[in-house]
């Protein structure tokens, strides 16, 4: 049966971590799923949070179901449609994503990565706006086939976008769609994105021929169906947008980890060799992208909750990377601790199931590049002694900014 004591106020991310973590805890321990004052079921375990990511048809990732009337959510975006169009959606995009395209981006990001530090004057910058951010969007933008110089287009339709804050975790994907703010800060920036990216998409299709992921999406087949503008447009800004996101909180998030255990940090300087573990732990630790989102099409029972149809679930990747049932001593940062031969110990930063990040493998490639260049530059890394940092909205994990004082080789 489902607890009867209400659980605490949740706390939030600004703070770094501390009270959340044990709010999460005390969560997975009293109120595995837990319905709140809008209706939403949050769910904290690792078993569960699998449960539900695993299950498409229970656990539907079509929004749209939720407002029906809405225009907020396109039946284009791959993260929010279920099979058998996302099945068809996802062949296509993996036909021209590939992981040898990714593989094949190792010495340009290498190259990118040393560029933006060998720019840096002094031995005080700030990470996220000077190597965080602008080389997960250069690399995109150069994959895209769309001018990286354009980065702070990028920067300021995404930076308009985080700022929307919201309380229904329905809000998340809809917000208040005759609001102002919603206006303002989401719907006129995707707007100006999807444009920017039809543009390109028109091109392409004028102009067949190129190697840039646009032109490979505009001619990629899968049993004579292909991709509509609309569909590429879609992929696009998804990829632009969430990747480069999430990369810079992911930079941001594995210093903020190294300061905490310099020990750590220590291991992978000597030991080259445990630097993806330092990634992979970072992205159990801190995962940039706290929630997933689904309704329910029927109803249900969820860890002895009874949960309607037609109800928001809120699976917590980031509980569920912390759950103590998986992981022992999840609050000690261990990177030895990563055993890829031991699927049920894995973190799911990037999500499970059908809808398992494509970008995973260009977000793992991109950390461990980004860290080898800067410990291959700098002998010492810390964070600059009394400088505030500014956390994201909830639902994302990272800081907004990371001043660092460093002492070069």
């Amino acid at each position: 049966m489902p607890p009867t004591t209400a659980p605490a106020a949740r706390p939030t991310l600004a703070d770094g971590t501390g009270n959340l973590f044990a709010w999460l805890a005390a969560m997975r321990r009293d109120h595995p799923v837990h319905e709140d004052e809008y209706g939403a079921f949050h769910v904290f375990r690792h078993a569960d949070v699998l449960a539900v990511s695993s299950d498409p048809q229970l656990y539907s990732s079509q929004l749209s179901r939720l407002r029906p009337e809405s225009t907020a959510l396109s039946e284009q975006i791959l993260s929010v449609i279920d099979p058998p169009l996302h099945r068809t959606l996802r062949r296509l995009v993996s036909q021209a994503f590939t992981p040898r395209t990714v593989a094949d981006l190792e010495p340009r990001i290498t190259e990118v990565a040393a560029q933006l530090l060998d720019d840096l004057d002094g031995d005080t910058f700030d990470l996220v706006t000077d190597f965080a951010y602008p080389l997960p969007v250069i690399v995109i933008a150069e994959l895209l086939g769309v001018p990286a110089a354009d980065r702070a287009l990028f920067h300021s339709w995404s930076q308009k976008m985080l700022q929307m804050q919201v309380a229904d975790p329905a809000d998340m994907q809809f917000g208040d769609e005759a609001g102002e703010d919603y206006e303002r800060l989401v719907k006129q920036p995707l707007r100006d994105l999807h444009a920017y990216l039809q543009d390109h998409v028109s091109d392409r299709r004028a102009r067949p021929g190129g190697t840039d992921l646009i032109s490979k999406l505009v001619t990629a087949r899968v049993e004579g169906e292909q991709l509509s503008d609309t569909q590429i447009v879609e992929f696009g800004a998804l990829l632009l947008m969430a990747g480069h996101v999430s990369t810079s909180m992911l930079l941001g998030n594995t210093v903020l980890c190294l300061a905490a255990n310099p020990e750590a940090e220590a291991a992978a300087r000597t030991e080259p060799g445990l630097i993806p573990q330092v990634v992979e732990e970072t992205l159990r630790m801190r995962p940039p992208i706290t929630v997933m989102a689904r309704v329910t099409t029927r109803d249900t029972v969820l860890a002895g909750t009874p949960v309607p149809a037609g109800r928001m679930v809120v699976p917590s990747l980031l509980s569920a990377n912390h759950d103590e049932q998986v992981f022992a001593d999840p609050e000690r940062f261990d990177p030895r601790r990563f055993d890829p031969e031991r699927a049920a110990g894995r973190q799911i930063a990037f999500g499970h199931g059908i809808h398992y990040c494509l970008g995973a493998p260009l977000a793992r490639l991109e950390g461990r590049i980004a860290l080898e260049a800067l410990f291959d530059r700098f002998t010492d890394i810390t964070i600059t002694a009394g400088a505030p940092l500014r956390y994201h909205r909830d639902g994302l994990f990272g800081v907004r900014n990371l001043p660092l004082t460093v002492r070069r080789r």
